[in-house]
């Protein structure tokens, strides 16, 4: 499975980044019922910021215009975080779960390291304009200084060109 597919299906959710339980079952290729049975069995395993069930407000406003073909989800989904993924690995023991596991923590390491590289970007541009912006005002400060100093010294306009004098 290519990991942009698997980054589109990470949400942000109550400041944790998940993955939900529907997207998951699709990618161990097994029911979404089935995936979350196995969880409920070893639930002490998932507490709160390892997986948790998204309200109806969360729901709606990931899912917008998704109904299923009988007019709703029957049942809230789980979100699962990346540590409750890297539990799930030890329930679902397919090969596949462990091919797709090892896929799903690279990419959330790809988004950390995506997101660590913006704010050193986003650093670097601050030190940039910070550093800029100083130079800028030596800039004008030496220009206004400047000025100052020709004002002073600025000596009175001697008029150009020829001056006629008549003797008679």
């Amino acid at each position: 499975m290519e990991l942009q597919i698997i980054q589109n299906k990470i949400y942000e959710i109550r400041g944790f980044k998940v993955i939900l339980d529907k997207d998951l079952a699709l990618m161990y290729e097994v029911t979404t019922s089935n995936l979350n049975k196995a969880v409920k069995r070893n639930l002490n395993r998932f507490p709160n910021d390892f997986m948790f069930q998204l309200s109806n407000e969360e729901f709606d406003l990931i899912f917008q215009n998704g109904t299923s073909n009988w007019g709703g989800t029957r049942k809230l989904p789980y979100a699962f975080t990346e540590h409750g993924i890297a539990m799930l690995a030890g329930l679902l023991n397919s090969a596949k779960a462990i091919e797709i596991n090892i896929q799903i923590v690279r990419a959330f390491v790809a988004l950390r390291q995506y997101a660590l590289g913006y704010a050193e970007l986003n650093q670097k541009l601050e030190n940039f304009m910070l550093t800029t912006n100083l130079q800028f005002s030596d800039i004008y400060q030496a220009l206004t200084e400047m000025a100052t100093q020709n004002e002073q010294t600025q000596k009175p306009n001697n008029p150009v060109g020829y001056l006629a004098t008549y003797k008679k």
